[in-house]
């Protein structure tokens, strides 16, 4: 016998690398199904538990809608990253399998049109080995859909950066990377190349295209620009790739573009982006991904502001308007202001209906705009309902079924299917990837609201222990979401940030969707801009307090924890007041004007503050936590990347500086050295979780046994 909720896909691993058989075997001899053959939730979740999780990043519908491809990362020892595999469902029978075993981050998975070959990037390394396609170099490489070994695709020295498959499945194009030295410096720079420059030297692009029937490689484009990704229209008449000047990730803000190559006259022209750029409300969008509907003839793309409402834009050609110069640009209307999110936008079939994905209220669902045409749009379907969080969406090539990798309250993500002709959304799940959480007694994940001073509206997500009293007063961390324009969604997200985990240790977890967090309109996301270390944090106070009103959480045992944005806002809140027991800070900022001296994309606290340090001091000033720090007060963690760009680490050492060298506060810096924006590897995110549990026993115990020793002498000693 195997517990229902585990048969067919049992895959997951019950510890570091334990295989899933030997999970089912304990949970058959331990007892752990009930009388109704689903899993008993008798399993406390600890910090190790997190290791076991898989997630499922990406989902692609064959084209015959009979099979779907996704890629899964798991910890598989003695690796310290994350390894990414490529597998396969079948729809009807919801029978998986694993395509991929190879420590090689395959991903991007394409279908050829036939349904036998799955297409997929990865860099595979032979020991010894010297030249592709077995040199640890990224490839292309396919694998028949029942398995076997991958076939080496593409053997391009240094390896490819991106690539698409031609709709026939008879061509790849793909994009390589040449370095360029072009100035008047430039012989200085090829001397000493070994030195870094701040320009000059940029690995530019340029764009092939390989025969799959004759196996030659051609050149297509080499316009001197990079090229961050691209899409070949399904008549390959036509391909859009979003392109900037060089690689910095600052040339994403304002500088990138939208150019069309046409392969008919092989000229390449930019859209006009006066209404993403001159008419947006911030000039330094991001341009997402294009996509191209099935006649060729309509190209969509995305634009993501900081501290903005991203929007979706199609280009239009007609017979009048060949060239890229003269396509129409059309701004697709949102409904109900809901926040469009970073995902694949996707044509359905044959149809000019544009399928995204959206946020609304802490859910992100699917929504389709029908009938774009001639400038119009008609009206927008949500394909998905209910409390929901969608990651990311596929459709088979008839529009007629829907591929959602998707999250609830009880489960990680997990890859989902449903016709998209059906009024009311029927789901079929087909992967149960994380077999061991049905044994888990998860946390209570619930949406909560407050109105601040100002009579605005806020909501946030509260997680609750489950063996929690409703009445019974508990300690509590507010958690606090990065961005700050994304948000805390109602879904179950074990990660090294607090959530599940603090609430599975005893805690109320509070996740605060601040003004500024997306999901909530248009107005409510814009009101943060001028109001950093302000109107968030009021919000989130506000929430607080009405928890403690509630009887949720008790006074005396607050603590607070984020990263980046959520770092950032942790800073202020210790500035701001003394209730914090403690607080944990991770990837944070201490001042603006610094920030946008040595981030990655300064165009952040360009928006956010409106405008440069030397044109807006005062307020850069205002938003900056460092000019509070002597009313800091509260034990303090400190994490960060020792390489982070977004964040740089300057930030974390001068708030550990003033806070331990010169305030006396007892503080903590830990530096992840060679790690990014977030700890990456099993023993950086094992140990940013070990240490915030420390902390957190030592200053914000669960008997509280602790502090009301600390109150007990403090009264004596005033007595």
């Amino acid at each position: 016998m195997v517990c229902s909720g585990l048969g067919g896909t049992l895959r997951g691993v019950s510890g570091r690398g334990t295989p899933a058989a030997i999970t089912a075997i304990v949970f058959m001899m331990a007892g752990l199904c009930a009388a109704d053959g689903h899993p008993v939730r008798s399993h406390d979740i600890t910090s190790e538990d997190y290791f076991t999780i898989g997630v499922v990043a990406d989902c692609v519908v064959s084209p015959d809608g009979k099979y779907v491809a996704y890629t899964e990362s798991r910890w598989e020892p003695p690796n310290e990253r994350r390894n990414l595999d490529l597998w396969v469902v079948e729809v009807k029978k919801q029978t998986v399998r694993r395509l991929t075993f190879d420590d090689a981050a395959d991903r991007g998975p394409k279908w050829a049109p036939d349904n036998t070959w799955i297409y997929f990037t990865s860099s595979r390394k032979r020991p010894g080995a010297d030249q592709p396609p077995y040199d640890g170099e990224k490839q292309v490489w396919r694998v028949r859909v029942d398995g076997g070994e991958p076939f080496p695709v593409t053997r391009v020295d240094d390896g490819i950066d991106g690539y698409d498959l031609s709709t026939d499945g008879r061509t790849i194009y793909y994009t390589v990377g040449q370095e360029d030295v072009n100035d008047e410096w430039k012989d200085l720079r090829k001397e000493y190349r070994d030195i870094e420059y701040g320009h000059g030297v940029v690995e530019l692009s340029q764009l092939w295209k390989l025969d799959l029937v004759s196996w030659r490689a051609e050149k297509l484009v080499d316009e001197k620009r990079v090229i961050g990704s691209f899409a070949v229209s399904p008549d390959q008449r036509r391909i859009a790739m979003i392109t900037t000047p060089n690689e910095l990730l600052i040339t994403n803000e304002g500088q990138s573009r939208v150019d069309v190559y046409d392969t008919r006259n092989e000229t390449v022209t930019t859209l006009p982006d006066a209404t993403w750029r001159e008419q947006a409300p911030s000039p330094y969008g991001w341009i997402g991904a294009p996509a191209w509907s099935h006649d060729g003839d309509a190209l969509a793309f995305d634009v993501d502001w900081d501290g903005y409402p991203a929007e979706i834009f199609v280009a239009t050609w007609t017979l009048s308007a060949e060239s890229g110069s003269n396509a129409s640009i059309q701004k697709i209307r949102r409904p109900n202001e809901i926040s469009v999110a970073s995902s694949r936008l996707q044509w359905r079939g044959d149809s000019r209906d544009l399928c995204f994905t959206a946020e609304d209220h802490a859910r992100c669902r699917v929504y389709c705009v029908t009938d774009l045409r001639g400038g119009r749009q008609g009206p927008t379907h949500e394909l998905t309902s209910g409390d929901v969080a969608v990651g990311t969406l596929s459709l088979s090539a008839a529009g007629d079924l829907l591929a959602v990798v998707m999250s609830t309250v009880s489960h990680p993500p997990d890859v989902f299917v449903l016709p998209t002709d059906q009024p009311k959304p029927t789901y079929t799940r087909l992967t149960r990837v994380n077999p061991q959480v049905d044994t888990w007694k998860l946390p209570s994940i619930s949406v909560v609201s407050w109105r601040t001073a100002d009579n605005v509206e806020v909501e946030g997500i509260l997680e609750l222990p489950p063996d929690h009293q409703p009445g019974t007063p508990l300690p509590m961390v507010v958690e606090l979401h990065g961005g700050p324009t994304s948000s805390s969604k109602l879904r179950m997200r074990f990660w090294v940030y607090g959530r599940v985990l603090m609430a599975a240790r005893g805690y109320a977890v509070l996740s605060p969707n601040y003004r500024g967090s997306t999901g909530y309109g248009d107005k409510f996301l814009t009101d943060l801009i001028g109001h950093k270390n302000d109107r968030d944090v009021t919000d989130i106070l506000a929430g607080v307090d009405a928890m403690i009103e509630r009887g949720i959480a008790d006074p005396q045992r607050l603590g607070v924890m984020g990263w980046s944005a959520g770092g950032y806002l942790t800073n202020c809140l210790i500035t701001r007041t003394d209730r914090f027991k403690c607080a944990s800070t991770g990837g944070g900022i201490l001042d603006t004007a610094m920030q946008w001296g040595i981030e990655d994309t300064p165009g952040h606290v360009i928006n956010f503050q409106q405008g440069f340090p030397w044109t807006r001091a005062e307020e850069m000033r205002a938003a900056s936590p460092l000019y509070q720090l002597d009313k800091v007060s509260t034990p303090t963690i400190i994490h960060v990347g020792g390489k982070d760009p977004r964040c740089p680490p300057a930030h974390s050492r001068a708030l550990y500086r003033a806070l331990h060298e010169y305030l006396g506060v007892p503080t903590e810096l830990i530096v992840y050295s060679g790690q990014g924006h977030s700890p990456m590897t099993y023993t950086t995110r094992k140990a940013k979780m070990a240490w915030d549990l420390a902390w957190f026993d030592k200053y914000l115990p669960l008997d509280g046994q602790d502090l009301a020793d600390d109150e007990a002498s403090a009264t004596k000693d005033a007595s």
